[in-house]
């Protein structure tokens, strides 16, 4: 505990990055040798030009992309998940530079199975030391160390609310010492202490060592934000502002980007914007269909066909016009699930549908009437993963009701989606179904990531396997 006391005192925390950059240099160096002792039986290789070349440039690497992706970041709110997931990022570009350099170079003399164990042994060491770090940081922080003192200006929704995330965790290391405000009505703050009026905030800051002022004002009261700063400033107290987008919008996420010196804030962020996220789905959207299409519709394709025919006239597919990407419409493929009707455009399968055939209401158990959207995949309206295409008419009405029902329609349409995986498929009987679905949507397009996408994916194949009660 006395050690604990001492850094916490001496503010070590600020060399964090440095601490994590050297020790990810001394893994990296580790694994080089541990790799070719491995393979090898000795370090003899590693004195050849060529691998001490690359040894060089990982190094090197290594530390221009932890610079340039600020890929240790700290934020004491953020999930491991997070940084882990920042790491990742940087494994697939440290790995596909060097692998690029190689084969660029035409370095034969680099033993690929001996660079392959490098890479996993680095990474899988990075990722263990992560997440030891991070649960050690944080258990330093809930004893009490490292922590920062933190008031609240503001005695509304957006100061309660960031006063719950603060102290809903003790391994954040903050300590809410109570709120300021002129309303001081009784129950403003909840369950948060009263320290006074904005004008006692000089008073407390003489006698209390605060960290941080969360300032949680309407923007219309700029003469006290601008008064608060230069009273920060001059107690040494970092400033940090909490504007209420709620009272805009409900997206969980926004944007800030900066036209030369003016913030401009964008409600929601969209990972799927950047042209590298859409090349890598674009990449794996291609790669996965032509899988599926090889490996498994080729030879069920002949059986499916033949045993829809028997089961009920009509064709072997059914096309219909639906909702895709920006709003615009597309003609979805599927195995012919039904007997042909009128109503095929107009209505939704229910369940026990009498229009579904014996053998239509297998394929819809088991999603292998969805199996032909994987040509749509490679004709590009349609991803592997996104929000599920609605008819028309659906979207249309749902437009109408729900507000915020169109943003799903920011990203590709998918053949499985977050929403479905989550238990929203199938028939939306009451309009809160249809919300759910659209507010899950809109939580993937806002929160994509490959490695989500894979989730995805994983989850529709276990929910295939155990069937799926709305899938009708």
């Amino acid at each position: 505990m006395l050690l604990l006391r001492f850094l916490a005192s001496n503010r070590f925390s600020r060399y964090l990055k440095i601490t994590l950059l050297l020790w990810d240099l001394v893994l990296l160096n580790f694994s080089y040798l541990f790799s070719a002792w491995f393979i090898f039986g000795n370090l003899t290789k590693l004195g050849e030009s060529q691998p001490k070349t690359i040894w060089l440039f990982a190094n090197v690497l290594w530390i221009g992309l932890v610079l340039y992706m600020n890929a240790y970041k700290l934020i004491r709110v953020e999930r491991i998940e997070n940084l882990l997931g920042r790491t990742i990022k940087l494994f697939i570009m440290h790995s596909a530079v060097i692998a690029a350099s190689i084969i660029i170079l035409d370095y034969d003399h680099i033993s690929r199975i001996r660079l392959l164990c490098f890479f996993l042994t680095f990474y899988i060491l990075v990722i263990i030391f992560r997440i030891v770090f991070l649960k050690l940081i944080k258990y330093i922080r809930s004893q009490g160390f490292n922590f920062r003192t933190v008031i609240i200006v503001g005695c509304n929704k957006s100061g309660d609310r960031i006063a719950k995330i603060v102290s809903s965790d003790l391994s954040y290391g903050f300590r809410v010492e109570g709120f300021f405000d002129d309303d001081l009505s009784p129950d403003s703050a909840n369950n948060f202490k009263i320290l006074g009026t904005i004008d006692e905030i000089e008073l407390f800051l003489n006698s209390t060592k605060v960290h941080e002022m969360y300032i949680a004002l309407h923007f219309n009261e700029a003469k006290r934000i601008t008064k608060l700063i230069r009273l920060c400033e001059k107690y040494m107290v970092r400033i940090k502002f909490v504007p209420d987008f709620y009272e805009y919008t409900k997206a969980r996420k926004v944007n800030i980007d900066f036209y030369e010196n003016t913030p401009v804030l964008m409600l929601r962020k969209e990972p799927l914007e950047i042209p590298l996220n859409r090349l890598v789905k674009k990449l794996f959207d291609i790669f996965f269909s032509l899988i599926i299409i090889l490996a498994i519709f080729s030879w069920l394709f002949p059986i499916l066909m033949i045993l829809i025919k028997i089961s009920s006239s009509g064709p072997v597919f059914f096309k219909q016009l639906r909702t895709g990407e920006d709003n615009k419409s597309f003609t979805c493929l599927k195995f012919r699930t039904m007997r042909v009707n009128s109503l095929a455009d107009e209505l939704q399968a229910t369940e026990n549908d009498p229009r579904i055939t014996k053998l239509g209401a297998f394929m819809r158990k088991t999603n292998l009437d969805e199996l032909p959207q994987f040509f749509n995949v490679l004709w590009g309206n349609m991803s592997v993963v996104g929000p599920r295409p609605h008819m028309i008419k659906h979207t249309k009405q749902y437009s109408e009701l729900i507000s915020n029902y169109l943003v799903r329609h920011y990203a590709k349409p998918g053949i499985t989606g977050w929403a479905q995986v989550n238990g929203f498929r199938g028939e939306t009987k009451e309009l809160i179904d249809m919300k759910k679905r659209v507010e899950y949507d809109i939580w993937y397009i806002e929160n994509w990531s490959f490695l989500l996408d894979l989730k995805i994916i994983w989850r529709t194949v276990v929910n295939m396997i155990k069937g799926d009660k709305n899938a009708y």
